[in-house]
């Protein structure tokens, strides 16, 4: 990319830096009004919610410079907050936690922000607030962020309204971004979603949505191609929710039910480049049907056929 057109993405990352730090209260000098900076509440974090946290942990975790973590460590240490014990198999290591006044004092502080963070999403719909969610998400994934540990699990459930118009949004939106593919897949998808919407048996057909914190994680449909045979269709995993072993869980639910329903096989179409798709199908037991080159979305293309035969 030049560096012309790097120019308004610089801008867009900035400004949405300045809004942030602004909603967040980050600008002030204590965090929250308390008398704790920013860093010194992360530190905090990071113990009470570690176990056996060492300073090269927190080296790691919060990426600080080992001589300003040192001092900062020091000053919560003095304000009785931080207690150290040496390891008992290197003298040359201490293990970090919360002494009880340091536990006291940063409950307070983490009622205070979910307070806080509480009050900032009941300002916006539902909706409004699983988009944000899911654009946090996206960002954290995108820089590289951890996942919390214990972190919420995902759900499924079935469509509600306005669902079928986020799944063909973001196959539009994913395969471009992903792969360059142009709007014909797009309007492939919205031909699909149409014809199920309006086709609809709930006794042989099912779409899971899957869901975490109130954001879209992925998606699944399995439709009736004929009174033996169903076919898997529009697997959609959100980039955010990937690793969390979602994809499988959802293939894996069409399997359950297309047996439950009397169904003989599973049949789906692929392409040859989905290679995380592919490797799915394949330990989920699906074998390789059909191959054909074709020309579609934009792109030269290996168009794959599978099938699982229950």
């Amino acid at each position: 990319m030049t560096r012309a057109g790097l120019a308004p993405r610089v801008a867009a990352v900035r400004r949405f830096n300045r809004c942030y730090t602004r909603q967040l209260g980050l600008l002030n000098e204590g965090f929250l009004e308390s008398p704790f900076s920013l860093t010194q509440v992360r530190i905090l974090y990071e113990l009470a919610h570690g176990q056996g946290s060492t300073a090269t942990d927190l080296v790691d975790v919060l990426g600080l410079d080992p001589g300003y973590l040192s001092r900062t460590l020091k000053g919560l240490a003095r304000q009785g907050l931080v207690a150290r014990e040496r390891s008992a198999s290197d003298g040359r290591r201490a293990h970090l936690s919360l002494s009880r006044k340091g536990k006291q004092r940063f409950a307070l502080l983490e009622a205070r922000q979910r307070r806080e963070v509480a009050v900032l999403l009941t300002r916006l719909p539902p909706g409004q607030q699983a988009r944000l969610v899911d654009g946090m998400r996206t960002v954290e994934s995108a820089l590289g962020g951890r996942t919390e540990p214990g972190g919420a699990p995902y759900r499924l459930r079935r469509p509600r309204p306005g669902d079928m118009g986020w799944v063909i949004h973001r196959h539009g939106a994913l395969y471009a971004q992903e792969y360059g593919w142009n709007a014909e897949f797009e309007a492939l998808v919205a031909e699909i979603v149409v014809r199920f919407m309006r086709n609809y048996d709930p006794r042989r057909e099912r779409c899971w949505i899957a869901e975490r914190e109130g954001a879209i994680a992925g998606f699944v449909f399995l439709v009736k191609k004929s009174a033996t045979v169903a076919q898997l269709r529009m697997l959609i995993v959100e980039p955010w929710a990937r690793g969390l072993r979602l994809g499988k869980r959802l293939v894996h639910e069409c399997t359950v039910f297309a047996r439950a329903r009397g169904y003989r096989k599973i049949t789906l179409w692929t392409q040859r480049n989905l290679l995380a798709a592919r490797d799915i199908y394949r330990k989920e037991g699906y074998r390789l049907a059909h191959s054909a080159r074709h020309h579609s979305f934009g792109h030269d293309l290996v168009e794959e056929v599978w099938d699982l035969e229950l």
